[in-house]
Formats: C-alpha cells, sequence, structure tokens
C-alpha cells in the first residue's frame, strides 16, 4: 500500500512536469510528450490503474491552466480550460484500456504488453484527437493515425525495454539474495545434522549406562540381602530410572532432529560442485571475520553428481574451517574432489599451507577432546570436529588419512568415501 501511494505521488508529479517536454506534430495543440512515457512506464508499477489515470488527468489540466496564468499575457480561465480538458480524456482513456486489458498481470508476457500499451496509446491519442478536432474526418485520416502508431510503437516498446531491464535487475539481485539465504540455510542444517550425529552416539552410549546400571541392581539384590545393600540396591535402579528418562528425552530431540533435517527425498541432495561453492562461500565470510586474508582453490571433477547436502557439507566443512582457524595471518586452502575410474569411490582432498601439524601429535588428532588449537583468551577449543569426522567417515565404510606435505600444502587430509554412501538411494 506504501509502495502504491508513492508511485501514485511521484506520477501526479512527473508526469505534467515530463508533459512539458514536447512537441506538436500537427502544428496545433496536440502534443507529443515524455509525458506520455512517464505515465506508461509508472502505470506498469501501480494497481489499480484507473484511478491513477482520472488523477493524473485533472492534475496535468490545473498544471497546463496554471503555467497559463503565469506565462499568457491575455490569460482567460475558460479558454486555457477548453484547451487543455482534452489531455484529462487521454489519461483516463488510456488507463482505463490499461485495466481493461489487465496489464499488470501480463509482466510474464512482455511482447503483448508492449502490443496492448501501443493499442491502448494509440486509442487514447485518437479520443484526445477528436475532442479537438472540429470534425471526425480530420481525426481518422492514414497520415495522422500512421504517425500516431509510429510515435506509439516506439514510445511503448522502449517503455517496456527500460521496464523489462529493471525488473530482469531485480530479478537477478532477488535470485542473488535467496541463493544466500538458501547457502545460510543448507549451512545451518549441517551443523543440526553434525550435531544429531552426536547425539544419536550419546543415545548410544545413555542405553548402554542404563543396561549396565540395571544388570549391577539385579547383582546386588541378588548377592547382598543386608539392609545396607538393599538401600544401595535401591539408589542404583533409581539412577538407571533416571538415566532411562534421559535417553527418552533425548530420542525425542533426535527424532525431532531427524525429521527436520532430511526426509531422504531429492531435496536433500544437490551437485556436488555447487556444495563445494557453499563451503568455499561460508568460509570465506569466516576468514573475513577472523581477520584472516586466505585464498581459496577448488577443483570439483565430478561437479554434476548429485549427493547428500549434510552429510557432504558437515565433512568438508569442518576440514576447512578447521584450515582456516590454523592458518595464521594469510594462506591458501585447496579443496580437491575427484572419482576413482571404476567410480566406486569419491576421493576428497582438503589442503592448507598453514603451520602444519607436528608429527607427535598425528596419532591423538581423531581423538575427542584433543586440539592444538587455543582463542586469543588461551582457551582450547572443543576438540570434537575431527573426532566427529573421523567417525562419519568410519560410519559411511570410508577412511580419513593424513598424507605428506606436497604442492606447496604443508597440511593434506584425504577422505576416500564409496559414491554409494553419498549418493541417492534408488
Amino acid at each position: 500500500m506504501r509502495e502504491s501511494t508513492f508511485i501514485l505521488l511521484l506520477m501526479l508529479l512527473a508526469v505534467p512536469i515530463a508533459g512539458e517536454l514536447k512537441f506538436h506534430p500537427f502544428q496545433d495543440e496536440f502534443r507529443v510528450s515524455f509525458g506520455t512515457t512517464a505515465f506508461f512506464f509508472l502505470l506498469l508499477w501501480l494497481r489499480p490503474s484507473l484511478l491513477a489515470g482520472i488523477l493524473t488527468g485533472i492534475i496535468v489540466v490545473l498544471f497546463r491552466i496554471i503555467l497559463d496564468f503565469f506565462y499568457l499575457d491575455a490569460f482567460s480561465f475558460l479558454h486555457s480550460f477548453h484547451m487543455h480538458l482534452p489531455a484529462f480524456f487521454f489519461y483516463t482513456t488510456f488507463a482505463c484500456l490499461f485495466s481493461v486489458f489487465r496489464v499488470n498481470t501480463l509482466h510474464h508476457r512482455p511482447l503483448l504488453v508492449g502490443i496492448l500499451g501501443t493499442f491502448a496509446e494509440i486509442t487514447a491519442n485518437l479520443v484526445e484527437l477528436s475532442f479537438r478536432s472540429p470534425s471526425w474526418e480530420g481525426v481518422f485520416q492514414l497520415s495522422v493515425v500512421g504517425q500516431i502508431a509510429v510515435i506509439a510503437v516506439i514510445r511503448s516498446f522502449f517503455v517496456l525495454s527500460f521496464f523489462s531491464m529493471i525488473q530482469l535487475r531485480h530479478a537477478k539481485w532477488m535470485e542473488q539474495e535467496q541463493r544466500v539465504r538458501n547457502e545460510r540455510v543448507l549451512m545451518l542444517v549441517s551443523n543440526l545434522y553434525e550435531e544429531s550425529i552426536h547425539l544419536k552416539k550419546t543415545l548410544h552410549q545413555v542405553e548402554d549406562i542404563t543396561r549396565e546400571c540395571y544388570e549391577l541392581y539385579r547383582e546386588m539384590k541378588e548377592r547382598i540381602e543386608v539392609a545396607d545393600g538393599n538401600k544401595y540396591a535401591k539408589k542404583l535402579l533409581l539412577i538407571a530410572g533416571q538415566v532411562h528418562e534421559v535417553k527418552k528425552d533425548n530420542q525425542r530431540i533426535y527424532a525431532g532432529l531427524s525429521k527436520l533435517i532430511s526426509d531422504e527425498n531429492a531435496r536433500d541432495y544437490m551437485p556436488l560442485g555447487e556444495l563445494v561453492t557453499i563451503v568455499v562461500h561460508a568460509q570465506e565470510k569466516y576468514a573475513r571475520l577472523l581477520d584472516k586474508n586466505i585464498r581459496f582453490t577448488s577443483r570439483v571433477e565430478i561437479p554434476y553428481l548429485s549427493c547428500h547436502i549434510y552429510t557432504t557439507l558437515s565433512l568438508i566443512n569442518n576440514l576447512v574451517a578447521n584450515s582456516v582457524e590454523a592458518i595464521t595471518d594469510r594462506g591458501t586452502v585447496s579443496i580437491g574432489v575427484t572419482m576413482n575410474e571404476t567410480e566406486e569411490w569419491i576421493r576428497f582432498c582438503i589442503a592448507d599451507d598453514g603451520p602444519g601439524i607436528a608429527v607427535k601429535d598425528v596419532e591423538l588428532l581423531f581423538i575427542p577432546g584433543f586440539t592444538t588449537k587455543y582463542d586469543g583468551r588461551g582457551n582450547p577449543s572443543t576438540g570434537i570436529g575431527l573426532s566427529y569426522v573421523k567417525e562419519m567417515i568410519t560410519n559411511l565404510q570410508g577412511n580419513i588419512d593424513i598424507t605428506e606435505p606436497a604442492e606447496g600444502y604443508t597440511t593434506v587430509f584425504d577422505i576416500r568415501l564409496p559414491v554409494a554412501s553419498l549418493i541417492q538411494k534408488g
């Protein structure tokens, strides 16, 4: 509503002024001006059209009468009103036809919009000429209609081309914004996916603890008959029950996360090349956030292979984020994706030219809680990123290795995964 009001006010201001940039093709009071161009252009953005035409016609007539009052020596209101009134019928007729044809619902068919706009302008011009001419014969002549038609075609399609360029630019901007939003959502969901994997692992651990507590309770009850023994056995049973409740709560959370993240349909799969691009965009922002100058390179030999979004993103993004955090101030991170000749395995190679990994730390790198990274205050990171990657790859029946430095890179993670573990089932 606010946008329509703004466009209407702009129309009421711009059209009368643009109408003064004119010429007179028939050597009389009939004018061809930029007012019609501005009117047609703004009508394409405005709904409803008829009211805008009536108001614009009134304002144009009043504006021209005011100009006559200031610039004519022998000003006559009746004469000026009679001379400019036909312009009111031009704008009203134009807007009426615009509304009848419902042109603003046809933006997806620009050629038809151009044709209807041309027809509306020709008709509106003939209506105005009919009010100005003393006889109909002087209006409906081939020379008159021909000139009006040529001007209408040129003006309508000029306006339409300008309007289409703006629409195209707007569509590209919206597409870019939507792509950025989609990338944010995908990265968010991939993080949730990672957390759901941790939660699933916790569920198994809680289930094992519950079972062991219950078995220990039964054993204590059978072997210890004294009062203190029974008391401790009951406490153990209570603990087992509480752990079981925690497990049930976690199961509900896990079920909700799983439903939110993936339904195992086509929407959960994207071309591998696009997924790598999303990771690069996300990590470029992360590097800027850390005030680091990092260059990212990627080479994907199979960019159109459709892979599971969240599994792929969570694996690659974890390793690339580790590389970004490891680089001190400036450096390079490389992402390479290849497939073997039998098309059974996918290989991901994540490399960086950071400080590298000490030999003594290589064996400990995938142990949960182990970390070599500390923030500015000396606080260590969680140390679960690489352990998650290792566990995920193991569950997918793949393997991960830290290979020898090569091609200027000090740290190289080499992942091999079965193609079947990433592509869509069936």
